[in-house]
């Protein structure tokens, strides 16, 4: 069980990554905007922070996005 979250939790990052992409954003903007370190925001992207939900709404709102669309795992593409 604890693989199959791991796996959803980088889906999450990876869909938030490939937004964050899409958009033409940098980390640095999204860091900004949340008011944490790119490095922070990193660990993110990467699924090694776990984050609240308060905050994957911040992120959702940040890149214009439902949440829904960010936590589809069945839509995240493979790395």
């Amino acid at each position: 069980m604890n693989t199959t979250l791991n796996q959803k939790v980088k889906a999450v990052a990876m869909n938030i990554r490939k937004r964050r992409e899409d958009l033409n954003y940098t980390q640095e903007y999204l860091a900004a905007k949340l008011n944490i370190s790119q490095n922070a925001y990193s660990k993110i992207e990467l699924g090694y922070t776990k984050i609240t939900v308060e905050r994957l709404f911040q992120i959702a709102d940040i890149l214009d996005i439902d949440l829904t669309n960010l936590i589809n795992t069945n839509k995240a593409v493979a790395a």
